[in-house]
This record gives C-alpha cells, structure tokens and sequence, in this order.
C-alpha cells in the first residue's frame, strides 16, 4: 500500500508535513484541526484529493502531495508534485487586461518575450508550444510581479530560437483561473522593437532589467543551475523529514 503525504508550505517559511494516508486511514499531524481535512484517494485515476473545509486566511499556502516509491537496490525514492496554491482572498478574480508577444533579433537568434498583464490572483501557468508539444528548451520564465497597487500581476516568459525558424509558429498559451488563452508568433499580437531602448522601456514597467543583447544561453544557464540548487535542498529537507 501507497503512503500518501501531504505538505503545507507558507510564504517565506519551511514546509511541514500536514497528514498521511496510510492502508486507508488518515493521520493528522499535531497542530491541525482533524475535522477540517478530507482526503479521497482515487485508484482509477492514480490521483489523491485534498479537501479543506471552511477556508480561513491561514490555510493560504502551497500544498504538495508525495508518495515514497520503492525503487531497484532496496532503495526509496520520494516523488512530489508540482504543489497546488492556495491563495484566500475577498478580492474577485480577473484575468488579463492585455497580453502580447514581444520579439527582439539578435545575430543568429530570435528572442521572443510573451508578456501577459494585470490578471489576479497571481496564480498562472504560462507555456510555450509548437504545433506539437510544449517547448522547453532556451525557454526561461520571469517571477509573477505586482504591477499595481491595485493587486494586479504580471509575468513574462522568454523563448529563443536560431534565426533560421523565423517562419516556424510558436505559442504562447496561458491558463488563469478565469480564462484560458492562446497567441502566436506570426499574428498581430507579435510587435517587433525598431530599437534597444523600445522593448526596454517595455520590460521597465515590471522592473525587468533584463537586456535583449545579453547571451541567452547564458541567462538560461544560470537561472537554471539556482533553481536546481533550490529544487535539491528542498528535497533533501522532504527526504530527511
């Protein structure tokens, strides 16, 4: 039998451990009300629900859901999902009041920025695609910012690809709890910038300091060499939990 864990982790603070599911019994772990958490394993569709009853503004946190799996050599491996957050509000959601593909040439490259605005909560999926599959390669994406004071985000996500696929259709799509959207490449909704300064004064309202002129490659290889370290010791931690 599966042992199912579920975590909360707050803003700015550790992760901790909230129940488990174990040969179908549910333990809650000290300092959490027992009444309030339903959880609901469904085989069929190898998922496991967690419900929360009447939601209070300290239940605002990001839940993940983890399995240990036995693996070759007598060894466990422990497997987390992307984590699911939970943002308790009065405020009505919104979604977008403008999106837009940026595109910047540089020597052999082409560097797309899709930039979606003033959308709440701040919680939003942003993917690149071709006509078959998500792109993930030379694909970096910026932190959800607030760009108002009215609590409204924004986001942008970058894709660079070699001059040579400039006729190639790429899609920026996007998934926010009040619309769903797609744009692509090779329509209107791609502005071209006739200079540096012109997309810079774009990316300045986000406080986005980025240049266009700088190596991609680069960029990309660092951000991800950071978020690679911060991934390994947050699992060290689930791990020696």
């Amino acid at each position: 039998d599966i042992v199912i864990h579920w975590y909360k982790q707050k803003e700015g603070e550790a992760p901790e451990r909230l129940l488990f599911v174990s040969g179908g019994k549910v333990t809650i772990e000290s300092g959490f009300q027992a009444n309030r958490y339903i959880v609901e394993r469904i085989p069929v569709q190898k998922c496991c629900v967690l419900t929360i009853k009447d939601v209070i503004p300290d239940d605002a946190a990001t839940y993940y859901c983890a399995y240990w799996d036995p693996h070759l050599w007598s060894t466990w491996i422990k497997y987390f999902g992307m984590g699911t957050k939970l943002i308790v509000s009065e405020k009505k959601s919104s979604p977008p009041a403008n999106s837009e593909i940026l595109q910047k040439k540089h020597e052999n490259q082409i560097m797309y920025v899709c930039l979606i605005e003033k959308f709440y909560p701040e919680v939003i999926r942003v993917t690149w695609t071709d006509d078959e599959k998500e792109v993930t390669d030379n694909v970096v994406k910026g932190d959800t910012w607030q760009s108002t004071k009215e609590d409204e985000y924004s986001v942008a996500i970058w894709l660079t690809v070699p001059a040579e696929n400039e006729d190639k259709k790429y899609y920026c799509k996007y998934e926010h709890e009040d619309e769903k959207a797609s744009l692509s490449t090779q329509v209107d909704s791609v502005k071209t910038a006739p200079q540096e300064e012109d997309c810079k004064t774009v990316f300045n309202r986000g406080n986005l300091m980025y240049q266009l002129m700088h190596k991609t490659a680069y960029l990309v290889y660092i951000i991800l060499l950071l978020k690679s370290s911060m991934y390994y010791l947050t699992m060290l931690f689930f791990i020696y939990r």
